[in-house]
């Protein structure tokens, strides 16, 4: 190849490169991010004929379980191509019981739709998906949907979007009419009006602007404009002198705010009635970064202190993430977000957490549950790869122990139930179910109680346990019993206390020594982590090959508490002092004497339970407010805010978990089946003395019982 040839096939790479997006479609319950999936799918081209999420279930949605409930569990990827614009969607679920699905997409994704209720606005979910976006430093667009929908207001969810997600979200069009009345929009840039005709709003007019909208139009163009003017000198000093705005020059000031992270387009239409899809689309290929355009680096192996940048070339060394994990009928699918370099069906690769080589046999690109086969993939795509045993979050590389990306937030399980199979001929069955099920998902774990003997799993609420039960039912035909759900509690000191704890054994030959002296106290309720282990240790009052066997002596201690059993948080220790004996302290002796002294001194702490506390909004007629939110109030529910938008009351309130178990049917009745709520994690709180009294109680009875069954 000359100098020449190899150029251009660089210019060729760069170019296709920048017409390539990686983008996610999030939001909160409902807000009809599938049915926008599904839009996007007709407009492009993919899909011949649109389907509902409730009736034959969208292409996306392509679970038995996810047609059944008209809603979305898994995320699911696709392909599509928007005019010479190579576009992979994830669509994530709304659901927060899936929310780990929306972590480890927005992980991969250079950027994201965030879509939103013309009618409910913000909501929880919407808030999540936002903190979301901002931990993966995700650029992202706002759609206002749902502007079908009697009640809807774009001003306003644009106004909640500022104030609630604390960004600088700008209107970039008007909606015509609203409600039943819904015609199109008014596009701020070129200042017309635009209209989606034929039977599924294929076809977009443009004309001019209805003669009763052309002052307010005028006036949004000019809040657009002097917002868009932040971002921009040159814009600043044309407005100043009052020349006209090129659309170029808008568009480019448009894109530069989006890919800072600072700037929020928001656009509307519905989904539903096939209106402002199109030019959503052309926001997604003109404002959204390309991977070419995302500064995105690693970690050396050796020294994670140092960055391993990374380019999206493929001539360069492959890196690249496995974000998600599928057991299928063909094997395990593997989904991987390539970086840099280019990975070839049959060669081999090195998983960067085991050190192992790897062959990656098959190489796909997902369409939802179809599959289309690949040679190679290149630095920026989306693919799955067949014949790779990993684990969600590894880093796999051309070379052994070069680099690993930052990994996935995973959020702890607040609820578990245990499971049993109805006949002993399942037990193999469901054993093999969890495996994969624990594999795929990070949020949902499987464990044996030591006490009980029960397979006990655990999860991020009562949808997300339900799910994967039915899923072993149908999946692995194996039927169960399910013991009523959990709470997940957590043990926590309320004040410091100093230690000096000796161990000594004598029993023959070599004994065990271990002497350690310091302090624990309580970290504050806002702390990142929920133990911290120091060291001040001077003079070699404790040999250094003894100070880590310490620390994992502490840390085997935090599994569980000494007051009910339950995990132990907010610890910190200090390791101040301590002695050894030349023949009798080895590791083993010091792990011995940490777990001991830790148990010993957590009781002198004070210890209390904390219970998690959930985030709850709720949706009802305003008929039905006062008889709701009271009902909140006997489950020791706080009402945090409560506003009436048009025809419906939103109420929000923090609820421990315990007051939450049952809450949709009672809510269903009590609204004669018009209410809705979503619900997600906040934080752990200290329980009421007379209640944490009750929980120790029960623990200690099922101890009892356990006992004496054995």
């Amino acid at each position: 190849m000359t100098l020449v040839d190899f150029l251009e096939n660089k210019i060729n790479e760069t170019m296709e490169l920048k017409k390539l997006r990686n983008i996610g479609i999030s939001a909160h319950i409902d807000s009809g991010k599938t049915t926008l999936s599904e839009r996007i799918l007709f407009y492009a081209g993919r899909i011949h004929r649109m389907q509902e999420v409730r009736g034959e279930g969208a292409t996306m949605d392509h679970m038995e379980l996810e047609k059944e409930r008209g809603i979305t569990i898994t995320s699911a990827a696709t392909t599509v191509d928007w005019k010479g614009h190579e576009i992979n969607l994830i669509d994530t679920p709304g659901h927060v019981d899936f929310t780990v699905e929306v972590e480890r997409s927005l992980r991969v994704l250079d950027g994201a739709v965030l879509v939103l209720c013309g009618v409910g606005g913000v909501q929880s979910q919407s808030m999540t998906v936002d903190r979301q976006m901002k931990r993966y430093h995700v650029p992202r667009l706002a759609f206002i949907n749902k502007m079908d929908r009697t009640g809807a207001d774009a001003l306003r969810v644009a106004e909640q979007v500022r104030e609630k997600l604390k960004c600088d979200a700008v209107l970039m069009q008007l909606p015509i009419g609203s409600g039943e009345n819904f015609e199109g929009v008014i596009d701020l840039i070129t200042m017309q009006a635009v209209y989606f005709d034929g039977e599924a709003g294929e076809k977009v007019r443009r004309e001019e602007i209805p003669a009763a909208m052309q002052d307010e139009a005028q006036e949004a163009r000019n809040h657009m404009l002097e917002a868009l003017s932040m971002y921009s000198d040159d814009l600043m000093e044309l407005l100043l002198s009052e020349e006209e705005v090129s659309e170029e020059l808008i568009h480019d000031v448009t894109q530069r705010g989006v890919q800072q992270q600072e700037l929020t387009p928001v656009f509307v239409g519905s989904a539903y009635r096939n209106k402002g899809v199109q030019l959503l689309l052309d926001a997604i290929t003109r404002y959204l970064p390309s991977p070419a355009c995302r500064e995105i680096s690693a970690k050396q192996f050796d020294d994670p202190s140092e960055q391993y940048p990374l380019e999206p070339d493929p001539e360069k060394p492959m890196v690249a993430m496995a974000f998600k994990l599928v057991d299928d009928a063909f094997g395990q699918l593997t989904f991987m977000r390539i970086y840099q370099g280019t990975i070839k069906k049959g060669a081999s690769y090195f998983n960067q957490r085991t050190g192992r080589k790897q062959r990656f046999s098959r190489i796909v690109r997902m369409h939802a549950d179809k599959r289309e086969e690949l040679d190679e993939a290149y630095a920026g795509d989306i693919v799955a790869v067949l014949g790779v045993d990993c684990a969600s979050g590894d880093t796999y590389a051309s070379a052994p122990k070069s680099c690993t990306l930052e990994n996935i937030f995973v959020p702890e399980p607040v609820i578990k139930m245990a499971i049993n199979p109805t006949s002993r001929d399942g037990a193999d069955r469901l054993g093999k179910a969890l495996g994969r099920f624990v594999k795929e998902d990070p949020t949902f774990h499987a464990m044996t109680d030591e006490e009980t003997g029960e397979t006990v799993i655990a999860g991020m609420g009562e949808l997300h346990l339900e799910i994967y039960v039915e899923r072993i039912r149908r999946e692995y035909k194996v039927e169960c019993e399910v013991g009523a759900p959990k709470v997940s509690y957590r043990e926590a000191p309320t004040k410091a206390t100093k230690y000096d704890f000796r161990h000594k054994k004598q029993t023959g030959g070599s004994g065990q020594f271990a002497h350690i002296v310091g302090e624990m106290e309580p970290l504050p309720d806002d702390a990142e982590e929920t133990f911290i282990f120091e060291e001040a240790i001077v003079g070699g009052r404790i040999p250094k090959e003894y100070i880590p066997s310490v620390e994992k002596g502490f840390r085997q201690s935090l599994a569980k508490g000494p007051v009910a059993g339950f995990p132990i948080v907010g610890v910190s220790t200090k390791l101040q002092d301590g002695s050894y004996h030349e023949v009798d302290s080895s590791d083993m002796a010091f792990q011995t004497c940490a777990r001991n002294c830790f148990r010993e001194t957590f009781l002198k702490m004070a210890p209390v339970l904390l219970e998690p506390v959930m985030k709850l909004e709720v949706e009802v007629p305003p008929d039905f407010q006062g008889s709701v939110a009271g009902e909140l109030t006997s489950r020791r529910g706080l009402i945090m805010s409560t506003e009436v938008a048009g025809e419906v009351a939103r109420i929000e309130a923090e609820v421990p978990l315990a007051g939450t178990f049952g809450y949709s049917t009672d809510l269903r009745s009590m609204t004669q089946g018009q209410g809705t709520f979503s619900m997600e994690f906040s934080r752990y709180r200290r329980m009421p003395s007379n209640l944490q009294e009750e929980v120790i109680a029960a623990k200690k009875k099922e101890q009892q019982l356990v006992g004496a069954g054995a």
